[in-house]
């Protein structure tokens, strides 16, 4: 077990409780510059809070119809110059490396890797939407200067997917993909400040593909995705090959980022010459939707910790139950329930009498969901009396009940630490 990390009141309204200073404080990531700028380095906490975070996104892609893939880090630059990622972003790419006689480049995207998935293998219409999913890393080279514990990072874990599918069937599956969006938002307990659709600057800098009828067919597409929802129209943010719905956050400070995004795309489907059988036994061109649940996993934890002042909810919390002995006596007990309480899958740690004074040690565990104090009385009992982070305390509770009840949050993400019985 390892010592608990002394924690300090948060309020996650509180601007100066960003999360690098939280991060940092509550054992989650940090950076080193032998690393490099903007490279984050997680430790164990932060680990936990990023797996958990991606099984959960992969459990509800699942749930949704998308299958899931791996691919490469690294793509050969002409990738890039067939995606056209070369010729309007290349500003943002690592430059490329020699290989024998080829150049390669670290991924800025996941999109191309994607394009040559579907393209590797014959697709009928009745395959369509065919829903593909990763959480890939990629690679951008942000300039230092903007660079900032995990909202900016040149290293990049992204909740990607692109779903290829008919013309008639993109608008369904866009709306789809908000709907997915605005529950893990519920589930995560963080919410979106506004929808925005972002357009291209009409100053024609080279930054977007020269196509007006593609514009034209992505832009009415995405406004029939949000009808009904407010949204506002933002010139100069669209990505280079379409527009997209940007579902933005603000921070405690006030400060607006983007999370997550859904795009309409018609120029990778013919730069890649992708297509698939229709019923007329023709060849047609695929409609690639590209969405993001909850972004790169940086960002999203980085807000994670900033909405929740570093006290997040039940299924995400490192620790989820400290058990804490009274002294050396019950120690043993103490260390029972926790094994009791692993076995079951449940995040335990035990905070005993070497770690502090038992104030110190509740002190010490105030972001943690459940405290469970063990005296003699507890012990002979097999009860825990508990302690809830919002400050209730239900007393002495069988230790059976307890575990019980932390599972079923943990199972059905519930906000409340303690519903009525």
């Amino acid at each position: 077990m390892h010592p608990m990390h002394p924690m300090h009141p948060l309020n996650p309204g509180d601007p100066q409780h960003d999360h690098r200073r939280l991060g940092r404080e509550l054992g989650l990531f940090d950076t080193d510059p032998l690393m490099g700028a903007g490279l984050p380095y997680w430790l164990p906490d932060g680990a936990v809070v990023r797996h958990v975070l991606e099984e959960y996104v992969r459990e509800a892609e699942r749930a949704a119809g998308y299958r899931h893939v791996y691919s490469p880090v690294l793509g050969k630059r002409e990738l890039y110059e067939i995606s056209g990622h070369w010729d309007h972003y290349c500003e943002d790419m690592f430059p490329p490396m020699r290989l024998g006689g080829e150049e390669v480049v670290l991924r800025p995207s996941l999109c191309p890797h994607h394009a040559l998935i579907y393209r590797s293998r014959a697709h009928s219409y009745r395959e369509l939407p065919l829903r593909m999913a990763e959480l890939g890393g990629m690679y951008r080279s942000e300039l230092s200067g903007v660079l900032g514990g995990l909202t900016r990072v040149r290293s990049i874990q992204l909740n990607d997917a692109h779903i290829f599918c008919t013309p008639e069937q993109a608008v369904d599956e866009a709306r789809a993909a908000l709907g997915l969006i605005r529950r893990a938002y519920d589930d995560l307990g963080i919410r979106a400040s506004r929808y925005r659709l972002s357009l291209p600057s009409g100053d024609g800098d080279g930054k977007y593909v020269p196509d007006p009828e593609l514009w034209r067919r992505a832009t009415a597409l995405l406004e029939e995705v949000l009808d009904g929802a407010e949204f506002e129209s933002v010139e100069g943010e669209a990505a280079f090959y379409g527009p997209k719905i940007d579902v933005q956050i603000t921070d405690p400070a006030g400060r607006e980022s983007t999370l997550s995004t859904v795009q309409i795309d018609f120029h990778q489907p013919e730069r890649f010459d992708l297509h698939y059988i229709g019923p007329d036994g023709a060849r047609h061109r695929p409609v690639m939707v590209h969405r993001s649940i909850i972004g790169s996993v940086e960002r999203a934890v980085a807000h994670l910790v900033e909405a929740h002042g570093g006290a997040f909810p039940v299924w995400l919390a490192p620790v989820q139950l400290v058990v804490l002995p009274v002294s050396e006596a019950q120690e043993e007990r103490a260390l029972d329930v926790v094994r009791r309480a692993e076995a079951r899958g449940i995040r335990a740690e035990l905070a005993g009498p070497g770690d502090g004074t038992l104030g110190a040690r509740i002190r010490a565990a105030r972001l943690v969901p459940y405290q469970a104090v063990i005296g003699e009385r507890e012990a002979g009992a097999d009860c825990a009396a508990v302690r809830l982070r919002d400050g209730r305390r239900p007393g002495a509770v069988p230790v059976g009940e307890l575990l019980e009840r932390i599972g079923a949050r943990d199972g059905d993400r519930g906000a409340e630490l303690w519903a009525a019985a």
